[in-house]
């Protein structure tokens, strides 16, 4: 039997912030009281926050770690547990790793390396070789012609706990105004004037041809397996009313106020990215986190692309934000995004669930992880 006490922590529960211990066994949360505690062993945390093990729902920081250079791609096992180890220090505990099937140019690394990605996390896992506990997230790039192949291969795999639907075609979501699509994508290929309208027009071709029958699929193969669906960039009424018709649940990055008040009143959790809560605004030129959280719109942070963005945005909006206390931050990434998927056993300190947890410093200047557990056992 394994036993441990944390102690002279400020703990967020789901509703409020306790001054006192926590206790764990074999993993589990038993006990969680007010005041410090004298026992032998106990860890003083100095005053710190305790709070759930983080929740991510969406991370393609697997990507950065699999081909760490252009054209330098790295053993797929070695990544996943260097992406893995910085999960960790980032005090996350339960992570989807977000995978693409498709892109909007062939020969990609998201293509080229899909399986050997899935498998590297998979092998590592299996292997006990990671430190806290990954999932896959199969993002569904409607418009892309092979798409319906790369779902069949790895939609049996037990870890995946949530497909999105996405179309990255220039003239809309995403990309609505054209200006910003030439500028990403000529900024990404490389692409001259001339180059972009014949990427455009290909684009658009399979957008026509494909992404009707293939939301279709995604969405029936989700409900058929009682899978967590999200839509991605929706950036119109419109948008909205199709993702509720489809009965998706999470709205990944709405790109508008608009489609954000819309899901949000529809019940889907809308989701941001906590590197837009971080730099101020959106890289891609589209809603700011911060201004959709004013206004009550935002359930759920992601990480996105920085692992660290996701605990610093959570508290940028307690420090910054009237209304928005302590827990409620908390919430956005712990027990919101883990009710998304079903996992009903972490994401709340609570007697009885997991003991995934993380000791922060809060200083003035930026949140600083100090310890990590999951399942009891220090991973950070």
């Amino acid at each position: 039997m394994r036993e441990q006490t944390l102690t002279n922590a400020r703990i967020v529960l789901a509703d409020r912030v306790v001054e006192g211990s926590l206790h764990i066994r074999d993993g589990v949360i038993t006990d969680v009281s007010e005041g410090p505690v004298a026992l032998p062993g106990a860890l003083d945390l100095d005053g710190d926050l305790l709070m759930p093990g983080l929740v991510e729902l969406h991370t393609d920081n697997l990507e950065t770690h699999v081909t760490p250079r252009p054209r330098a791609e790295w053993p797929t096992t070695s990544a996943a547990i260097a992406h893995d180890s910085q999960m960790a220090v980032s005090g996350i505990t339960t992570v989807l790793d977000a995978l693409a099937l498709g892109d909007v140019r062939q020969g990609s690394t998201r293509i080229n390396r899909l399986h050997a990605m899935v498998e590297g996390v998979c092998q590592a896992a299996d292997a006990g070789l990671l430190r806290v506990e990954h999932f896959l997230h199969l993002r569904c790039e409607v418009s892309y012609p092979n798409m319906p192949l790369a779902l069949e291969k790895l939609i049996d795999n037990p870890r995946v706990r949530m497909l999105s639907v996405m179309d990255h075609t220039p003239g809309q979501r995403q990309f609505v105004q054209m200006e910003p699509a030439y500028a990403y994508y000529q900024g990404k290929f490389g692409l001259s004037d001339a180059d972009m309208i014949t990427f455009i027009a290909q684009r658009q071709a399979e957008h026509a041809q494909y992404s009707r029958p293939h939301r279709d699929l995604v969405v029936a193969t989700a409900r058929a397996r009682s899978i967590a669906l999200a839509s991605h960039d929706d950036a119109t009424i419109e948008h909205v009313d199709e993702a509720v018709a489809d009965g998706i649940t999470v709205a990944e990055f709405p790109t508008t106020v608009a489609a954000a008040r819309a899901s949000h009143g529809a019940g889907l959790r809308v989701m941001m990215g906590g590197p837009n809560l971080v730099r101020g605004g959106s890289h891609s030129g589209n809603v700011s986190a911060l201004e959709l959280a004013r206004h009550g719109y935002l359930d759920v942070i992601s990480s996105d692309y920085v692992p660290q963005s996701l605990l610093h945005g959570a508290l940028l909006l307690y420090d910054d934000v009237p209304g928005i206390d302590l827990p409620d931050a908390v919430r956005m990434i712990t027990k919101t995004p883990a009710e998304s998927i079903g996992l009903t056993d972490r994401g709340e300190i609570l007697p009885g669930k997991r003991a995934d947890l993380v000791h922060v410093h809060h200083s003035p200047h930026h949140p600083v992880v100090r310890a990590v557990w999951s399942r009891g056992r220090r991973v950070a």
